[in-house]
């Protein structure tokens, strides 16, 4: 499972973000996104009725994006995802027992963290990327200053406050991928206002390659 979250990350390392969704909506806002190239589908858990969006993402989008949860903050939490069909699992912090709980489960694991403490926490409990958040309070220059610590190769994702405008000076700064919110999807949102907005994104990520 995690080898299909890699290929889809490597394919387009953006994030969708999807706080707010509705279930009866899920279907069709995934399917603008992965028609405008995203790959990877987030449903934060406090979002309505998130494990019933994440098994309707799932089955509609197998095979074309990997699906998971955002917010997951307990090891209870990361069994749920994985019991939904969920391929991944995204928190907010770094909790040791969350990671080895979903790596057990054979999920892929993005732990946010802010402080280098916190990075090699979330390494040393096998952490597959890690996601700066949130990355508008600590901006471009802790990626670099994070990165020339870490593993080489280690990816880092930025979450929060990176739009179609400034993704190319996180880039400069060494960020691997992203995770987009509330730019690309909120709740009343109709599907070609969030088609539109992930057209925008996946332009300025290969727009900004280095």
């Amino acid at each position: 499972m995690t080898q299909a979250v890699e290929k889809a990350l490597k394919t387009l390392p953006l994030v969708a973000i999807l706080r707010g969704l509705a279930p009866e909506e899920a279907v069709e806002i995934g399917e603008v996104l992965v028609a405008a190239g995203f790959t990877c589908l987030e449903v934060p858990l406090n979002s309505p009725r998130a494990l019933e969006s994440i098994r309707r993402l799932r089955d509609a989008m197998d095979g074309r994006a990997v699906v998971g949860a955002g917010t997951v903050l307990t090891p209870s939490a990361a069994q749920d995802v994985a019991d939904a069909g969920g391929q991944l699992v995204i928190s907010p912090n770094v909790d040791p027992r969350v990671i080895e709980r979903a790596r057990a489960l054979g999920l892929f694991t993005m732990p946010g963290f802010f402080t280098p403490t916190e990075a090699f926490t979330a390494l040393e409990a096998g952490a597959d990327v890690l996601k700066l958040f949130p990355a508008e309070l600590a901006g471009p220059g802790a990626v670099k200053a994070i990165k020339a610590v870490l593993p080489k190769g280690q990816p880092v994702y930025a979450v929060g406050g990176v739009d179609p405008d400034n993704m190319g000076a996180w880039r400069a700064a060494g960020a691997d991928g992203f995770g987009i919110g509330s730019a690309l999807y909120r709740p009343g949102r109709t599907a070609d206002e969030v088609g539109a907005a992930a057209c925008a994104f996946v332009a300025a990520w290969f727009g900004s390659g280095q």
